[in-house]
Formats: structure tokens, C-alpha cells, sequence
């Protein structure tokens, strides 16, 4: 019986058949998928021709379909449904993956043949996207070690290798401390806090097989009893369990490991000729330096500080009111900003949930993708990896556009955050794909399920993501729909989150789960009104993190990280009741992969741009100008990475934004 990683998929819309791949099949469809990939590239490396864009480039930019499919499925599984099996494969393929991808940026005789092709690029006629891509591959070879000779050339692979393994290892110990632990929560604890946690809390007890309400580490759970529950010994022990994270010590401390990263990293860097691993992850970026980066968060973190500690003695004072002496304490922190949320803007979350139903949210996505982009969606009846998740076919004017994906409910086997990712990425060559878009996030379930503020911003971010995939119009996979700088990535998620703030987008979608009303205009002007609440807090946490993130990077690696977070964190002043968003146990961003690594002020970066660009929209006919939403797709979610992030977004805008829309935009600085 043929293995359906490997076969062509006769699907609709070649999505793959989920019902038809078992674990077992992984394995050995992986070692043939490599050994097509090796044979592939051989005879690229190898040729007795000249070398040419087109028999070396585009060559390279040929997919091998069969480690697509096997990489797209496996990956999809591993993050969002795993199980042992599939943990034990992911253990056993990241070394392997990590060799095969090495030794193509080692092999010699392919990088002659890239650099013969560079070097002629002035004599060639190529398009200003060709010109990019060869740009890209070279870069990405010498990046990549390609140059390296002797012993170097070894030790990089050797390098790659571990960092694979190690980046595996972390991911899955902070799976296993966030799927392990639960807190079992009695009739009377569930008193004062909202029906919709309450709701939650007895599904997620019903998961783990208990006859009781508990409390898990799934975000859209324990961020809400923090808010709500009274009992501050419940606060601080499911706080606690939240903040150790990856340092509970035993097989699933993530300690050494984010030590031994940190090292490897600066060796890495050392071996390609760079001071630091900051300096050379950042040449690439936007930002380009640490320096750049620094200048930038510290100018965020001196308003976003003084904003916090005026907001901790407003909560230490309402915490002391109700007869509970000495500082505030980090588990205290939401309890009583939810308090005075209340108090202040007579919003209460328990009574806006009803209104930001998840069917609502997504239908609201899609309207504002419609009015925008003119895209349509139609739901898909196809076998998917879990029952939980749904697909739909986007067209415009008719034409197919996309296969879209949502994966929105928390569950043990996932883990945990919100991401997009592409099971295939749009391209042109060597043949016209359409993309197939992935957005998972950890929302709790119910019927109906019900989101926070901060779930539904989050669904509409992960959907600009998938926007930028969806409308990538560009001709090579390799710059194709997300494949940009990661400062620039977080651009259109970001940016799409505004939406969900535009008043008639709300009037039209925000609805009463049980009446069906439209959200009432009181509550309405609330929402809005309450939108930078407590941004003090929020941009505090991240910042710190992003900042540690840099110190890690920016210098010798440290022996002790924990040490060095501690060093940061005092050198600016944190204050007492907060704690970094990402502590380094637990900060898989970093430590995962080399994705955000040095680059977690990214976000920050991209919210820079992403304030000035809806001021654009603002400026113009409205949020929905079509002139603007026009150039928004022509300028920058269309083109991928075939242009320089600068250039796109100065083709937009026409100039390039400060740091005071983002102040602003948070409520950091007065209009």
C-alpha cells in the first residue's frame, strides 16, 4: 500500500488527507522524502552545465513535493495535536532535518555554482524579484556557513544539530509542565468568579478526566481566574504554577537548556565572523543593529514604567481597602485592575463576553477581509487533523484564492499561544499554487464559545497573518506570503487588529449570545473607551521580555541566564507586581527555534508602523478607503519578501513612521 505522505493528493484543493495518514506512516515517508530532496539537489550541485539563474536558482526554488507534504503534515500535528508518538518523532526527525538542511548549505559544489551565478548577476537579465531571490539565496548560503572551511565548516554543522534537538527538547518540556499540571477547584472556590469561568473550568475538569472543576495552564483559562477569583491563596498558587513554567526542576527544567542555546549561538556567530549573536541575527532585520533595537524599547519603557507604578499604587491602595496589608504581589495584579476596570469604566467582562461570540468574531474577520480585499469564504466539508477544526475556500470575483483553516479551541495536546502557519505557500513556479492557511489558537470552549477582548484581538491578528499569505501574489515559494524580515512579519497582524476596534464592525457583530442584540452604544463607547486599560501592565511585561531577549544576545553569552534576566530586570528598574510575559523557562519564542531569537522586540517594531498605517486609513475616507485597503494589498500584503520592508513600507506610507503614533496609540503620551 502506497504511503499518502508521498502520493499525490487527489483532494479537493489538494488539502491533505488527514483521515488517511496514520503516525506510522511518518518515518518512512520521511526518509524517502529526504532521499528524493538529496537526490534533488545533487543534481543541481552537481551539473555539467554552466550554472544559471535557471539551472541553479530556480532549481532550488523547485519544490520537492514530497518533503513538503511530509513537513507540512507532520508539523501541522506536532504543534497543535500532539500526542507521544508524534513527540517522539518530533525528537527523532529534528536532528535529522537539521543534517539534511546542513549539509545543502555545506555542500561546496552547490555554493560554487550560487556564487558563479552572483557573480554574473550585473551581465544577467534578471527581474527585480529574480535579482531579490538571488540576493536571498547567496545571503542565506554564506549565513548559512557555506564559506566555512576545515574544522569551521564541521563545527557548524555539529552546531545546527544540537541547537535542533536542544530547541525540540525545550518545546516539548514546556508542553508537558503546562499539560501536567491542573489545580482542583471545590464548589465554594468557584464562588465570585463569572459563569463563563466557572463553565470553562468544569470542561476543562471533564479533559482530565476529574469530577470536579479545575484550573489548567491554558492561557483563555487561568488568565481569567486571576481576574475574577477572590481567594488570593488559589490566585497565588495557580499564578505560581504559571510562572515556573520550564523550572520545576527534573526532566522537564528548561534551565540548562536555554544556557546551552545561548552559547551555541554565540558560536555559531563567532564561526561567521559577528561579535555577538544579536549582531548577526539583526543584519538582516530592519532595526540592522542592537543599538537600533535598544533605542526603541527603552524609549517604550521609560512611559509604559512610570505608567505601571502609577497604576500599582492605585491597586496596592484598593488591595489595602480590602483589609489585605503589605505590597502588591504579582497574582494580585489582574484581580484588581479587572476591579477597577469596572469601577472606572463600568465594564465588566463577565457582561461583554456574551457579546464577542467566537462564530460572530470569525464572521466579523472575514467581513472586514471582505470589504477590504473583496474576498469571499465558503465553508469546506474536508477531513481535518481534529474534529475541532474548520475550513473554508476563499475566492475573489469568483476565482479560488486560498484554502483557510481555523484550529480556535485549547486542548492538552496543543501547545500553547495563537499561530499562523502555511501548509502550502502561493507561488507561480514552477507551477501556480494556491496557499493553504493555518490559524491555531487556545481559546476556551463552550456552546457557544465565548472570547475576552484579548482572545478576539488575537483572532484577528493570527488572520492578518493568514491575509498576507492569502494574498501574496509573487512568483517564487522562497519570498512568498510571510518569508519577510521578522520586524516587518507582525506588520499586517497587527495592523489588522484595528478593525476589531472600528465602531459599525462591533454594532454589526458584537451580539448577544442569547438575545441577539447588538452590543448596546453604552457598552460600546465602554469597550472602546477601555481599549488601553491597564496598557501600563501590558506594555511593561512585554518589554522586559524583549529586553532580556536582547541582553541574552547582545554580548558574551551568559553562563547562568536566570542570573542575567535577574541583572536586567533590576538594571531597569521592573517593577515588584509584574513579571515578564516570557521568563526564560518558559520563553519558547527564543528557545524553540531561532525564529524570534535576539528579534522578540519585533513586535514592538512592526506596532511602530502598524499605528502610523491605520492612521493612514483614518486620514483618508475611513477605515474601510478603498484607496488605502488598495495600496495596503499592492504595497505590502501582496509582495512577500521580494522587496526591502523599508521600501514597502515608504511605498505605502510615503515616509517612514517615530515611535510617537505607537505611544500614542497606547495611551502612553497624551493626544
Amino acid at each position: 500500500m502506497s504511503n499518502p505522505l508521498l502520493s499525490r493528493w487527489d483532494t479537493p484543493f489538494e488539502i491533505a488527507p488527514f483521515n488517511s495518514i496514520s503516525d506510522d506512516d511518518f518515518a518512512p515517508a520521511l526518509k524517502q522524502a529526504l532521499a528524493a530532496h538529496s537526490a534533488q539537489i545533487d543534481a543541481i550541485a552537481n551539473s555539467s552545465e554552466l550554472p544559471t539563474f535557471a539551472n541553479v536558482i530556480e532549481a532550488l526554488e523547485t519544490p520537492c513535493r514530497e518533503l513538503e507534504q511530509v513537513l507540512c503534515v507532520f508539523f501541522t500535528v506536532a504543534g497543535a495535536d500532539s500526542n507521544p508518538k508524534r513527540e517522539e518523532l518530533q525528537r527523532e526527525f529534528s536532528p535529522k532535518l537539521a543534517a539534511h538542511f546542513s549539509a545543502i548549505t555545506a555542500n561546496k559544489a552547490l555554493f560554487a555554482r550560487i556564487k558563479a551565478v552572483w557573480d554574473q548577476r550585473a551581465e544577467l537579465d534578471l527581474t527585480d524579484e529574480q535579482q531579490r531571490v538571488l540576493m536571498l539565496t547567496h545571503r542565506g548560503f554564506v549565513r548559512g556557513g557555506a564559506a566555512l572551511e576545515g574544522d569551521a565548516d564541521v563545527r557548524m554543522q555539529e552546531i545546527k544539530g544540537r541547537l535542533a534537538t536542544l530547541g525540540t527538547q525545550f518545546t516539548q518540556n514546556l508542553l508537558a509542565d503546562e499539560r501536567s499540571w491542573f489545580m482542583e477547584l471545590s464548589e465554594e472556590d468557584l464562588e465570585g468568579l463569572p459563569a463563563f469561568v466557572v463553565k470553562a473550568a468544569r470542561a476543562a475538569g471533564e479533559e482530565q478526566g476529574k469530577g470536579c472543576p479545575v484550573v489548567t495552564l491554558s492561557r483563555s483559562l487561568i488568565t481569567p481566574f486571576l481576574q475574577f477569583s477572590p481567594r488570593r491563596d488559589l490566585r497565588k498558587k495557580a499564578f505560581n504554577a504559571w510562572a515556573a513554567r520550564g523550572a520545576n526542576g527534573g526532566e522537564t527544567d528548561n534551565r540548562a537548556i536555554a544556557a546551552e542555546i545561548l552559547k551555541l549561538r554565540e558560536e555559531r556567530a563567532h564561526l561567521l565572523g559577528y561579535d555577538n549573536f544579536a549582531a548577526y541575527k539583526l543584519e538582516t532585520e530592519m532595526a540592522k543593529t542592537p543599538e537600533a533595537v535598544r533605542g526603541l524599547l527603552m524609549e517604550v519603557w521609560d512611559a509604559s514604567k512610570s505608567r505601571a507604578d502609577q497604576d500599582a499604587q492605585v491597586l496596592t491602595a484598593m488591595m489595602q481597602a480590602d483589609g489585605i496589608n503589605g505590597d502588591l504581589e504579582p497574582w494580585d495584579w489582574r484581580y484588581y485592575a479587572e476591579k477597577r476596570r469596572k469601577a472606572e469604566h463600568d465594564l465588566d467582562e463577565a457582561a461583554l463576553k456574551p457579546y464577542l461570540q467566537l462564530d460572530r468574531m470569525i464572521e466579523a474577520s472575514f467581513a472586514c477581509a471582505s470589504r477590504l480585499f473583496g474576498l469571499e469564504f465558503a465553508p469546506l466539508d474536508v477531513p481535518l487533523y481534529h474534529p475541532d477544526c474548520r475550513a473554508w475556500e476563499v475566492t475573489r470575483d469568483g476565482q479560488h484564492v486560498a484554502v483557510f483553516i481555523g484550529d480556535y479551541f485549547a486542548r492538552s495536546s496543543k501547545r500553547s499561544g495563537a499561530w499562523c502557519s502555511a501548509m502550502r505557500q502561493q507561488a507561480k513556479f514552477p507551477e501556480v499554487q494556491a496557499p493553504v492557511v493555518i490559524n491555531v489558537c487556545n481559546f476556551a470552549k463552550g456552546d457557544p464559545a465565548l472570547l475576552s477582548w484579548d482572545d478576539a484581538r488575537t483572532l484577528f491578528h493570527e488572520f492578518g497573518h493568514a491575509l498576507h499569505q492569502m494574498l501574496s501574489n509573487v512568483t517564487y515559494e522562497s519570498i512568498s506570503g510571510t518569508s519577510v524580515a521578522r520586524d516587518f512579519v507582525e506588520l499586517p497582524s497587527q495592523l489588522y487588529e484595528h478593525w476589531l476596534e472600528v465602531p459599525e464592525v462591533l454594532q454589526e457583530f458584537a451580539t448577544h449570545a442569547e438575545t441577539g442584540e447588538p452590543m448596546p452604544q453604552e457598552m460600546l463607547e465602554k469597550v472602546l473607551g477601555a481599549a488601553n486599560f491597564d496598557m501600563g501592565f501590558q506594555t511593561v511585561e512585554y518589554v522586559a521580555s524583549a529586553l532580556v531577549d536582547l541582553a541574552f544576545h547582545d554580548g558574551p553569552a551568559p553562563s547562568n541566564p536566570m542570573a542575567r534576566q535577574a541583572e536586567v530586570l533590576e538594571e531597569i528598574g521592573m517593577p515588584r507586581a509584574i513579571i515578564m510575559r516570557h521568563a526564560t523557562p518558559h520563553f519558547a519564542h527564543v528557545f524553540s527555534s531561532d525564529g524570534y531569537s535576539s528579534g522578540y522586540y519585533s513586535y514592538m517594531w512592526s506596532e511602530v508602523m502598524d499605528a502610523d498605517a491605520f492612521a493612514a486609513f483614518e486620514e483618508a475616507g475611513g477605515a474601510f478607503d478603498a484607496e488605502r485597503a488598495k495600496a495596503l494589498e499592492e504595497h505590502i500584503l501582496s509582495t512577500g519578501g521580494s522587496v526591502d520592508p523599508t521600501e514597502l513600507y515608504t511605498a505605502f506610507r510615503g515616509r517612514l513612521p517615530g515611535v510617537e503614533a505607537l505611544l500614542k496609540g497606547r495611551g502612553l503620551v497624551a493626544e
